[in-house]
């Protein structure tokens, strides 16, 4: 039997002509998707006259008309979703909605009120990327790691999903690629239930269009620091203990 399509998708979305339309599909093709919702965030690059070029009645589309960053698209798409799960899905083909199924599992078996998808334990099908960037993501997850007392090997993933209830609980504040070290310390700091299962993976070159680069890497070093300490502050005004 099918599942119920109980799940926001929220995609940021900025200068993926080559791609959007592609991941637009197969995201409504996933049985779980009850609805997209598509943050346009200030694309140059014609993007935005594909948007308009769809027609579907699960699809929002939502335009920024400056370029404000991953995290500023995130908010304002989050503030939209409707469904009791949200995940959020690049508008590349780098992570594949088939894995939807797996993410929400442990959701809706009420085990976990966040899932990460990590690149690094699964057993399924990823393109060899850069070494660098690799090395790159451990030492920032080993980073939030020690700030939140999580054990996550992959903090930088897109694929986050959450309950609803849990986006309620927090306000987020970044504006760019930090936005990925402030969901995780905001989560820990809420005491909430977190699962990791392995994805796939298909990573693109800077030619084929990846975006981050090292200076979005002290970027998020910055945040990791800043919201350490105010989740700590958080939970000791909870009068919770402190990690």
């Amino acid at each position: 039997m099918p599942p119920e399509p109980c799940l926001s998708v929220v995609m940021p979305c900025f200068n993926e002509a080559t791609t959007v339309l592609e991941v637009v599909k197969v995201v409504l093709e996933s049985p779980w998707v009850n609805e997209v919702v598509i943050v346009d965030d200030g694309s140059t690059d014609g993007t935005r006259d594909l948007l308009a070029t769809i027609d579907h009645d699960q699809v929002t589309i939502l335009l920024h008309e400056e370029n404000q960053g991953k995290g500023a698209a995130l908010r304002t798409g989050f503030s939209r979703a409707t469904q009791p799960y949200v995940i959020v899905q690049d508008a590349d083909l780098e992570y594949d909605p088939a894995d939807y199924g797996r993410l929400l599992e442990p959701l809706v078996d009420d085990r976990s009120d966040v899932v990460y998808g990590s690149r690094f334990i699964s057993d399924r099908p990823h393109r060899v990327f850069y070494y660098w960037h690799s090395v790159g993501n451990h030492l920032l997850t080993t980073m939030s790691n020690m700030a939140t007392n999580l054990n996550l090997t992959d903090m930088e993933t897109c694929y986050k999903a959450f309950r609803l209830e849990v986006l309620q609980s927090f306000t987020l504040s970044e504006n760019r690629f930090g936005i990925e070290p402030e969901m995780t310390a905001r989560v820990a700091a809420g005491r909430w239930r977190v699962f990791e299962v392995g994805i796939s993976y298909s990573g693109r070159t800077y030619e084929e269009g990846k975006k981050i680069g090292w200076k979005d890497g002290f970027s998020a070093i910055r945040c990791i620091l800043k919201y350490a300490v105010i989740a700590r502050r958080d939970v000791r005004k909870a009068g919770g203990p402190a990690n």
